[in-house]
């Protein structure tokens, strides 16, 4: 099992929570996060004062997955958060150990299906 993690832009969720519905992500996690990579922030005007925002909003996906279906959710999300401008985000797999429902004690490839 693989916990594939996404940072993309916040106006993106959309088009990418229906991409990875079509693709078969049986769940995830959404988090609403600030942070900055290349793009180092961006300086803004309010009311005629410059300032500069250093961490920009951003938002989280977690998607925990069978290896088989990894590739797949992957390309899914990734093209559909993917505008061609910078600040498009960061998409990582990781390898997870162990996975436990709580409610039924079902574990592993069990507790991650639908």
């Amino acid at each position: 099992m693989k916990l594939i993690t996404a940072i993309i832009k916040p106006s993106r969720l959309d088009p990418v929570l229906e991409a990875l519905k079509e693709a078969g992500a049986n769940g995830m996690t959404v988090t609403e996060v600030r942070g900055f990579g290349r793009q180092k922030g961006k300086t803004e005007v309010y009311r005629g004062a410059e300032y500069e925002v250093k961490l920009l909003p951003k938002v989280k996906v977690e998607i925990v997955a069978a290896e088989d279906s990894v590739e797949r959710i992957a390309t899914a999300l990734a093209d559909a958060a993917n505008t061609g401008k910078i600040g498009d985000g960061k998409i990582w797999v990781s390898e997870l150990d162990s996975v436990l429902r709580i409610r039924t004690g079902e574990r592993d490839a069990q507790a991650i299906e639908g």
